[in-house]
């Protein structure tokens, strides 16, 4: 299995983020993935996890020796390479149905704040835990708010040949300290996708806070 580094889906997000070291929209950060080999299920699914944070932890490491350079032995010292352990990540299927749901916008009030006629909302007793798709999409901590179009447009680009026989799972997420920051907050999520049309995998991360 290996990352894919060029995609169109690339190229359509740059209108949500242009981050060039993430694939961004809203809090979701979004890595792609083909395997020459057949699909084996949940195998491949932790297989492309793997992947993903492995080069999630170089590039940890890069970003502490680049720290080091700029700013010296005190500041790098403070940045810790990510560690995980992946066979504590476990798995929860998920329907596409539910996974891909979108609530419509009720009202904006005069601030800018949005209501949804979602069951789920934000609050004290979900706080750091795991945040719907729809809302790591719509709901960033910080700049744009996304609409319920860019949602389902941001979906069409990424699966072009629909949802409905999407292989989707939930993994928890205590095994990895790349998880801290939603833990803390805003939420974290990890979500594997497998488009068997394309022979392609979404791995697709959300960990944020204020």
């Amino acid at each position: 299995m290996y990352e894919i580094k060029l995609d169109p889906f690339y190229d359509f997000i740059k209108r949500y983020d242009s981050d060039s070291e993430h694939h961004l929209v809203g809090e979701v950060d979004y890595y792609l993935l083909s395997d020459d080999k057949p699909y084996e299920g949940l195998k491949s699914h932790r297989e492309a996890l793997l992947i993903v944070f492995d080069r999630l932890v170089q590039r940890s490491i890069e970003n502490r020796e680049n720290a080091r350079k700029m700013f010296g032995d005190r500041i790098a010292d403070q940045l810790h390479p990510w560690v995980y352990d992946i066979d504590k990540a476990q798995p929860s299927p998920l329907d596409p149905e539910v996974f891909f749901y979108c609530p419509n916008i009720v009202k904006i009030d005069y601030y800018g704040n949005v209501r949804y006629d979602a069951e789920w909302k934000p609050n004290d007793d979900n706080c750091g835990t795991t945040v719907p798709y729809w809302y790591a999409v719509m709901e960033p901590v910080h700049g744009r708010n996304n609409k319920p179009e860019d949602f389902k447009k941001v979906n069409e680009a990424l699966f072009p040949n629909g949802t409905d026989a999407l292989d989707i799972y939930e993994w928890t997420t205590d095994w990895s300290d790349y998880f801290d920051d939603g833990h803390e907050w805003y939420g974290a999520c990890c979500w594997s996708i497998y488009d068997k049309s394309m022979n392609r995998y979404a791995v697709m991360l959300v960990s944020a806070t204020d």
